[in-house]
């Protein structure tokens, strides 16, 4: 797998591929509290949330550990570990697997507006699943956000 110091900096300086976006009526500080949240442990809605849903954490079979500067999430199986980056002063978690992308929070007059971009998809990753093409990238990230949006939206009652 390709690391960098930077995943945050090397996908700035890419274009945006897909985009989609959702609004919460949350202060953003909030939102960002869980949209950010990674730890060591197992995946789910209270630990990097933007993968959660991922079919490998549904089955508890994603866990994060800490590195350098940067987490990893690591699987039960063949597949290579994900590049996880917080950026807590921009309100950002970018993730690097079968695709790179980011996740950022931003005030909004109707409270927080959060935003998936994705920079990069690799269709030989032995993560990325053939039903993606099926479904369509786009479809996909707006299904992930929306639950992603409605565990944010429960936990804060918004």
């Amino acid at each position: 797998m390709h690391t960098t110091p930077s995943l945050l900096a090397e996908l700035d300086a890419l274009p945006v591929r897909w985009e989609v976006d959702g609004t919460l009526a949350a202060p953003v500080a909030a939102v960002a509290a869980l949209l950010l949240a990674v730890a060591e442990g197992r995946v789910g809605d209270d630990n990097l949330l933007v993968l959660a849903r991922a079919s490998a954490a549904r089955q508890g079979a994603m866990t994060v550990v800490a590195g350098s500067g940067a987490y990893r999430a690591e699987f039960a199986g063949a597949v290579e570990p994900v590049e996880i980056q917080v950026d807590q002063a921009r309100s950002m978690v970018a993730v690097r697997s079968w695709y790179a992308g980011a996740h950022a929070a931003t005030a909004c007059p109707a409270g927080t507006r959060v935003i998936h971009r994705v920079h990069q998809v690799f269709p030989d990753h032995p993560g990325f699943a053939a039903g993606i093409a099926e479904i369509g990238l786009r479809t996909r990230m707006s299904r992930d956000l929306r639950q992603v949006l409605g565990v944010i939206a429960d936990r804060l009652g918004c």
